[in-house]
């Protein structure tokens, strides 16, 4: 058994996929105790805000120091940020539509470009041909680039309760920096928020973990089922493999993810919870795990020890957990790394389909996946609500096939040699 374990670890594939897995479940497991907030906690009043560090607004106006800093290109990118190359070409796209020559246009010229657009632009024409959001875009501009040049300080001010009064408190030049180590309040969101505004990394821990929980109650299951009925059709033979073969074959005609969706749906909503949908993967995924494992049982049932253990008269059960077990045992750990793999493909595709558990109790990568597609993430650009789920996926199958392919390697005398 050492000797086995040792030459199972000093296999290339299974060390890469024993080590993707792992770390993955040690974020899973280490994630929720340094992040204590509520996954499902709703933390921005907007969607899909992008990946980035914020911080608060109030507490970098109010922050007790400031410090001056002269950066040659902080106006540069104060322009840039504010005034983008598409931007200038679309200005240059307007103005041209309100026949201002050509050559008086120069786009590159910053200066001068503010200033025509300043004589020229009127936020209530529309051109023949322009929509009238294409309208708004343009008074957004326009309120983009009030005042990009000016050097002056920003005035903070106070309001009077009373008479509603504004008096200058302070105010901010162009050179003023805080360090963000001061400031009270700051958030990063490494992989932005989702259509809800909930922290897309903090849930996507989380439904990493439950989409674990489903894909290993899928595979207890199903590899159960299946090393259950082939163990009994391959050694009992008969009437009972019969019976055994001919409700496997049922269920081989029927295609696995068709019932699956159809029993999914049978039992409703509100009674589709994560144990439940691992369940039902199970008992639909069990076809193939039974047949391997009857052809196993078939190459060995006739084995002298097998025979030495019916002459001395012990009975099938023995016969079949001390005789026939031990030989298949790293098959069916094969096969049950399989279908874990499988249990969650299957549980994500049921959750894309919206027939995955409930959306109130717990959330998968499945959901996750769900949730994006219903508002429009792909479409949108929004990469960060669905591109990190499917990495994921793809680094847990990824992970388990890499293990598998290594076992595989490691006990099959033909690959080995």
């Amino acid at each position: 058994m050492k000797h086995t374990i040792q030459q199972v670890f000093h296999d290339g594939k299974f060390i890469v996929g024993f080590s993707i897995f792992m770390v993955i479940l040690i974020i899973v497991i280490v994630y929720p105790l340094i992040i204590t907030n509520p996954p499902l906690q709703i933390i921005a009043k907007g969607t899909f805000f992008p990946p980035g560090i914020y911080v608060s607004t109030y507490d970098s106006v109010n922050a007790k120091t400031t410090y001056s800093l002269d950066l040659t290109d902080a106006q540069t990118k104060r322009i840039e940020n504010r005034l983008t190359d598409q931007m200038r070409k679309d200005m240059q796209t307007w103005l041209l539509a309100d026949n201002v020559p050509a050559s008086q246009i120069d786009i590159t010229n910053t200066a001068s470009l503010l200033k025509l657009w300043g004589e020229k632009y009127d936020p209530n024409k529309q051109f023949s041909g322009m929509t009238y959001s294409k309208v708004r875009y343009y008074q957004r501009v326009n309120t983009s680039v009030q005042g990009l040049l000016s050097t002056e300080p920003e005035i903070l001010a106070t309001k009077d309760p009373q008479t509603g009064a504004l008096t200058e408190a302070g105010e901010v030049n162009e050179n003023d920096y805080i360090n963000i180590s001061q400031v009270a309040n700051v958030r990063v969101l490494p992989l932005g928020t989702d259509n809800f505004g909930r922290d897309v990394l903090t849930v996507l821990v989380k439904a990493t973990g439950v989409s674990l929980e489903i894909g290993l109650i899928a595979g207890l299951v199903a590899t159960a089922i299946g090393l259950t009925l082939g163990l009994l059709a391959g050694y009992i033979g008969g009437w009972v493999d019969d019976i055994i073969m001919f409700v496997t074959n049922i269920f081989t005609v029927i295609p696995g993810f068709v019932l699956l969706i159809l029993i999914s749906f049978s039992i409703g909503q509100d009674k589709r919870g994560a144990f439940t949908i691992a369940v039902v993967i199970g008992f639909t995924s069990w076809v193939w795990t039974a047949r391997a494992v009857r052809s196993q049982v078939f190459s060995l049932r006739n084995r002298d020890h097998v025979n030495l253990s019916k002459l001395s008269g012990h009975s099938i059960p023995r016969i079949i957990l001390n005789d026939i077990l031990p030989y298949i045992a790293s098959y069916v750990v094969m096969a049950f790394i399989l279908q874990i793999s499988s249990g969650i493909l299957a549980e994500a595709g049921l959750s894309i389909l919206g027939l995955g558990p409930r959306t109130t109790d717990v959330f998968t990568l499945g959901l996750m996946m769900n949730w994006a597609m219903i508002y429009q993430a792909e479409i949108l650009g929004k990469w960060w609500a669905y591109f990190p789920v499917l990495v994921t996926i793809a680094l847990i199958t990824f992970s388990m096939n890499l293990m598998n392919t290594g076992l595989d390697q490691v006990f099959n005398p033909a690959l080995r040699d």
